[in-house]
């Protein structure tokens, strides 16, 4: 079931007499909404939560009684098919959030895009390879279409081998994480309300699941009060609560702190924590994620990190992110 939904598409101007309709087929509350915050609320943090968006009443009622309109939410877009030649699951799919799935984290994938079934069916038949490697091995970026408002973006970001340099033992930073062994996925978020100003306040957000007595909302403790600083936080406490002996993947949707912990530190270990402006900025927490990672890395713990596209149609993201706006508000520790 596709995830869509979601504030009006940037890349679309809705007319002036155009309204959307909010369809909750499975949430907290399942109904037709007009504002998306109030959807919003049904979806975050509910296992399995479907949802999309329509320009119709009658359509948006037909999709939450468990019917599939025979318009789409967007009005103008023909149905598309994505060709999954080689990945987790080959097939075709109409659906970009279960395409995704069968190819983010795979050794080689290779899909593309059709505008029909036939299409699609012949691009498997003619590239499929049942002899490929099940095994996920080193991760590229999803080639996203640049025109496909409705899929969600997916990233796997992982570091190459960092140099012996001043270590006697090879360190990965982040190692590449079976599908077969058991892991926790982990959403991660930082919000900071006016954020870069005077009196600003920051919160972290960790989600490993509904009711999980593990998800963190607290306010980001220190100064300076930053989105970046509560985002590097959150992967932090998520490293606090896990230990150093249970595999995870987290998924965040902060580029910059993925990057500090998995690319960039490595040039600043090189330069003693110095750039040419100064000292590295929050290195007082990305220090003690890149020890972690070394720790878990030591006792053959896997972690994973995964770029996902904030304030879309994600529920653990849109979850992570109330979270930490949450704990933003909350009082500042003693």
């Amino acid at each position: 079931m596709t995830k869509a939904g979601g504030p009006p598409s940037k890349k679309r101007k809705m007319g002036a007499d155009e309204t959307k309709y909010y369809a909750v087929r499975a949430g907290y509350k399942p109904g037709v909404y007009m504002d998306w915050k109030l959807c919003q609320q049904q979806i975050s943090g509910f296992k399995g939560a479907q949802f999309k968006s329509f320009l119709s009443r009658e359509d948006a009622s037909a999709f939450v009684a468990g019917r599939d309109p025979p318009s789409r939410g967007d009005g103008d877009k023909p149905e598309r098919f994505y060709g999954v030649a080689i990945g987790r699951t080959p097939g075709v799919y109409t659906d970009w959030s279960k395409a995704s799935e069968a190819i983010v984290g795979w050794k080689g994938p290779k899909y593309k895009r059709f505008e029909t079934r036939a299409e699609a069916e012949a691009f498997v038949r003619t590239y499929g390879n049942n002899n490929s490697n099940t095994t996920p091995a080193k991760f590229a970026p999803l080639e996203i279409s640049d025109d496909e408002d409705e899929e969600e973006e997916l990233q796997v970001v992982q570091a190459p081998p960092a140099k012996k340099a001043k270590v006697t033992a090879k360190i990965h930073s982040v190692t590449a994480t079976s599908r077969a062994e058991e892991v926790d996925i982990v959403y991660t978020d930082g919000s900071a309300l006016g954020n870069g100003k005077r009196g600003a306040m920051a919160g972290v957000g960790v989600y490993f699941g509904e009711g999980d007595p593990r998800n963190i909302s607290e306010r980001l403790e220190g100064m300076p009060q930053t989105n970046q600083r509560a985002e590097l936080m959150a992967i932090l406490r998520t490293f606090e609560v896990l230990g150093d002996d249970k595999s995870c993947e987290i998924r965040s949707d902060s580029k910059y702190a993925i990057q500090c912990v998995t690319e960039w530190f490595q040039s600043w270990e090189r330069n003693n924590w110095m750039t040419r402006n100064g000292d590295v900025q929050n290195q007082d927490i990305i220090r003690p994620i890149i020890n972690r990672l070394r720790a878990r890395e030591a006792k053959g713990t896997k972690t994973q990190f995964i770029w996902v596209k904030g304030h879309a149609s994600d529920s653990g993201n849109i979850a992570a992110d109330l979270l930490a706006v949450a704990g933003a508000r909350k009082a500042m520790p003693a």
